[in-house]
């Protein structure tokens, strides 16, 4: 094995596009972020599968809520007979973008008319494999949670009505204690009527919709209906709204319409699916969690144990899940904290130190690797980045390029469907695809998302212009530049074979620094520094 080759070039993806491809899949992702858009495309594409999707012109933005018509008018140009399949996001479809579900203006004939339009497209287009995935509408904790994503008055009564869902929930699945009541009754009078009136009827419109796209999947219009519950709670709207399409989804097939906690991740879930049908394939997976909770561990923004949530993710990409590891095809490795919490990556826990659990599950992972199991790593043990005590024990151990796969951004769920589809794929891979799509994943989830965003974002005083974490503004482009000289840094002390640090680049394309597009040219490494024992 010649170690890794990280060759990102104009040239290499032409070459790529030359040959012949047997498989080509259109997809339409949620909105315009790298990280569901380009970076999913990324992966299908390692594997070898083309994939057709819509300018980013056309998706939706934060800003930009993106325009359903337009979205229905590319899918139907680009709906042609050599397609394998099509996975669409409904969100796109019905509202423009997964923001735009949550802050559009159509009312709910309009939106249904356009759920129709699922109907006419299958008649249309009959041996496509349709796959589609949408949201449950999540409920953000806070108004600073929401990241200006819902209408503005959340931003003033997000942490209420939170509240108030969470108390509405409740009541109905095991009644309130007399102090709830209470304090059911303040919120009530305490959150706007316009305010909670249309939040609550944006919802309806979201629900009706997605009772339409269950009928659908029970109809036989959809090959496949995955709805994804995004950011959530135990007690909440979401749940609420989760569990009665659960009911009225009751008597359809797994094989044929799920839902499950998480939103970000099910596009490549669904694209992977999609690979394995055609294919004739279901890769046989055994989960391994880090001791204590492991995967009774409910996790920061979902509703349900970690377990059901991977158990979900395993049954949508069409894979098995077993319970005897030496039949497995993959280990999935989930990184859990040994008590059950979850924390955010800039917490202070999240220093590089080793706590409990730290050693144990990085010595898991080691004899893994060393049986020549292949072997991915989903580490959910913080939330919005990478565990920093975990990763200093791959680095130290040589173990980073060693793995099929790995995710640790935004939220668990996020984090680990997308470690899991792109460890399916990556069967598909030469050794040094894999290497780079790890490498991807350790500049973002672990230098950018655990480490140079706090720094990043604690220097933003020191730029001129006005501008803050949520909405950059002046300060975007002079944000970013610094960040790129704070990201080299971190890949010249903790990726020592990735010699291009000076070629890395930065950018906001949604105007905040919760997330980045980091981008970086060819580079160069010494073999022996990456990997000394090629993937069986």
């Amino acid at each position: 094995m010649l170690g890794l080759l990280v060759t990102l070039t104009a040239a290499d993806t032409c070459a790529a596009k030359k040959k012949d491809v047997k498989e080509k899949i259109l997809y339409i992702p949620h909105d315009s972020r790298p990280i569901v858009n380009k970076q999913t495309i990324d992966v299908l594409e390692k594997a070898g599968i083309q994939v057709v999707s819509p300018p980013v012109e056309l998706l939706g933005d934060r800003d930009n809520l993106g325009d359903p018509d337009l979205l229905w008018d590319w899918l139907n140009k680009n709906a042609t007979k050599d397609l394998t399949a099509a996975v669409i996001s409904s969100d796109a479809l019905l509202y423009g973008s997964l923001v735009g579900s949550r802050k559009h203006d159509y009312d709910g004939d309009e939106v249904l008319a356009r759920a129709d339009l699922f109907a006419e497209f299958r008649r249309k287009h009959k041996k496509i494999p349709l796959y589609v995935f949408g949201s449950i509408m999540r409920t953000p904790r806070t108004g600073l949670a929401s990241g200006y994503e819902e209408p503005d008055y959340y931003r003033y009564y997000g942490t209420n009505i939170f509240r108030l869902t969470e108390l509405m929930d409740k009541q109905e699945t095991e009644g309130l204690t007399p102090r709830e009541i209470k304090e059911f009754n303040f919120l009530q009078r305490l959150i706007p009527t316009r305010a909670i009136e249309d939040w609550m009827g944006r919802r309806e419109k979201n629900f009706d919709a997605n009772k339409k796209l269950i009928d659908y999947a029970r109809n036989k219009t959809f090959d496949y209906l995955l709805l994804g519950r995004d950011d959530n709670a135990p007690y909440s709207q979401t749940h609420n709204e989760g569990r009665k399409l659960l009911e009225y989804g009751r008597g359809l097939s797994s094989n044929t319409y799920l839902t499950t906690a998480g939103i970000d991740e099910i596009g490549l879930v669904l694209l992977t699916r999609a690979v394995n049908e055609r294919a004739k394939t279901s890769p046989k997976i055994y989960v391994k969690y880090n001791w204590g909770r492991g995967g009774l561990t409910v996790p920061a923004y979902s509703d349900e144990p970690i377990d059901d949530s991977i158990r979900a993710a395993i049954q949508a990409t069409g894979a098995t899940l077993i319970d005897d590891e030496s039949r497995a095809d993959f280990i999935l490795a989930v990184n859990t904290n040994p008590d059950g919490a979850t924390f955010e990556a800039d917490n202070a826990l999240n220093n590089g130190k080793a706590r409990e659990g730290t050693q144990f599950f990085a010595d898991t992972i080691q004899d893994y690797v060393s049986d020549g199991r292949k072997v991915i790593v989903a580490d959910i043990a913080f939330a919005n980045g990478s565990d920093n005590a975990l990763m200093e024990q791959l680095r130290r151990r040589g173990l980073l390029f060693k793995l099929q796969a790995y995710a640790g951004w935004n939220t668990p769920t996020n984090a680990s469907g997308f470690a899991l589809s792109t460890g399916l794929l990556s069967t598909r891979m030469k050794d040094n695809r894999i290497d780079e799509l790890l490498l991807r994943r350790y500049l973002d989830d672990w230098g950018y998302q655990a480490n140079v965003r706090k720094i990043g974002a604690g220097q933003l005083d020191w730029l001129a212009g006005d501008g803050r974490y949520e909405v950059l503004d002046d300060k975007r482009d002079a944000a970013a530049d610094n960040c790129a000289i704070l990201l080299e840094d971190f890949a010249k002390r903790n990726l020592p074979a990735f010699t291009g640090n000076d070629n890395i680049r930065v950018s906001f394309p949604w105007n905040r620094m919760f997330e980045a597009d980091i981008s970086f040219g060819q580079q160069r490494t010494e073999p022996s520094k990456v990997r000394t024992k090629t993937r069986k």
